[in-house]
């Protein structure tokens, strides 16, 4: 028989695009500074686009605005035993606050292009980074209602 899966570790991530370039983090890990896209777990009672949403301003210093959903990836981070499901979505820049701190363990927001992500591939805290961010320039995108939010009655 089967082992069972770990309890998935739910997290959001923003792929924000300008000028042809993409926001990514580079942050504190284990194995050191690793290149993310802003990205983290929700909080108790918040919807999922609003977490991507404060996850980026918390990690990067801008605001977005998230326009629809890219994908949901599920990846076993076999060196970890564990399990992530990241929700990631599309999401247009707005405001920067360039002097508001950055999250621990957040070094600092950079744009990168397409070519200097995939080059960079080594670095990435996941294969998610890359993934995510060729199905964005695949065209993925999803409405955001196909994400439904249930409120419990009680």
């Amino acid at each position: 028989m089967n082992e069972p899966v770990s309890r998935p570790v739910i997290t959001v991530a923003t792929i924000v695009e300008r000028d042809g370039t993409y926001l990514l983090v580079e942050e504190e890990a284990r194995l050191g500074l690793r290149l993310n896209q802003p990205a983290g777990h929700l909080e108790r009672g918040e919807a999922i686009s609003a977490g991507a949403i404060r996850e980026t301003l918390e990690e990067t210093g801008w605001e977005v605005d998230c326009y629809a959903l890219v994908g949901v990836y599920r990846w076993e981070a076999v060196e970890h035993d564990a399990t992530f499901v990241r929700m990631a979505f599309a999401a247009t820049p707005r405001k920067h606050h360039a002097s508001r701190p950055l999250d621990d363990g957040i070094v600092r927001a950079v744009w990168l292009t397409y070519e200097q992500i995939a080059e960079s591939r080594a670095r990435h805290r996941s294969p998610l980074v890359l993934r995510c961010v060729e199905d964005y320039r695949r065209g993925r995108r999803l409405p955001l209602d196909a994400l439904i939010e249930v409120q419990s009655d009680g």
